[in-house]
């Protein structure tokens, strides 16, 4: 048995967590909203209230802190899966929120048992380029958070109290979450070729499941399924699946050919992906 604390317990964090005690494992989770405390307990993750913000470089209380260690302590893996919201008071300030959550974060962790750290990324850190895509591509992030997400892993990877190992998400996909259901209907849809790029939340479980079990650290993952059909094609067929009705794509809005390689985490973590749930 692992004890596990889990930074985020929200869309992913939360099955992860129920997944992770399934397996015998013992889980510390967070959440920002005391109203999903009782959520957490009665599911038996270990609830805690852990907020981040800041005020002049420190945390806002002393309670704020002392949630933070205890809910560290005892712990030797630390996932992270937090979402790096931008929302500021002024909405034209360039202030690095998330990376400045990180960078609150990242003494605690020096402070406590952890020894292993992953980090759920995305792989918005590459960018929109033309290319095949794998770990050994350098990231060219276009977006803020694709740019925040690089520098927060630079910082926790460089950091040599702990090892940490970062996971590179594809477009999250599950029972209760599809784009198509925003597509669905809508006309003029950009980059109709472009190859899609998605993974369904049951395989981003089975792999941090992996990398635990494996005791896989110091790395970097993508984790795309390796089912790269055209948007088009793929949404067009989606719709008619769920009933819903046809997005249309134009064919004068097509530039972005990016498909994301898998074949590190299928080949070194020896992992197969449920392509039923795609």
């Amino acid at each position: 048995m692992k004890q596990i604390s889990i930074l985020g317990c929200g869309w992913l964090g939360l099955p992860l967590a129920k997944a992770l005690i399934e397996k015998g494992n013992s889980v510390n989770g967070s959440t920002t909203s005391e109203n999903k405390l009782s959520i957490l307990k009665n599911l038996g993750i270990n609830p805690f209230l852990v907020l981040l913000n800041e005020v002049e470089g420190r945390l806002e209380s002393e309670s704020v802190s002392e949630n933070i260690n205890t809910f560290l302590a005892k712990s030797e893996i630390l996932i992270i899966d937090i979402p790096p919201k931008l929302r500021a008071a002024n909405p034209n300030s360039e202030k690095k929120i998330f990376v400045e959550k990180i960078q609150t974060l990242i003494p605690f962790i020096e402070k406590s048992t952890i020894k292993k750290v992953l980090f759920v990324s995305s792989t918005s850190v590459y960018g929109d380029d033309n290319r095949f895509i794998n770990e050994e591509t350098i990231p060219n992030p276009e977006t803020e958070s694709g740019k925040q997400l690089v520098l927060a892993e630079n910082l926790l990877q460089e950091n040599q109290n702990f090892e940490t190992t970062i996971l590179r998400f594809g477009g999250l996909i599950g029972e209760d979450r599809h784009p198509v259901k925003f597509l669905a209907g809508k006309e003029n849809l950009e980059n109709p070729d472009a190859p899609i790029n998605l993974i369904h939340q049951k395989d981003c479980i089975r792999i941090i499941e992996e990398i635990i079990i494996q005791s896989k650290w110091n790395e970097i993952f993508n984790a795309v399924a390796p089912f790269h059909p055209t948007r088009e094609e793929y949404y067009t067929n989606k719709a008619i699946e769920m009933n819903l009705e046809k997005p249309k794509f134009s064919s004068e809005k097509s530039n972005i050919k990016k498909v994301v390689s898998s074949e590190r985490i299928e080949s070194y973590l020896n992992y197969k992906f449920c392509l039923d749930n795609y």
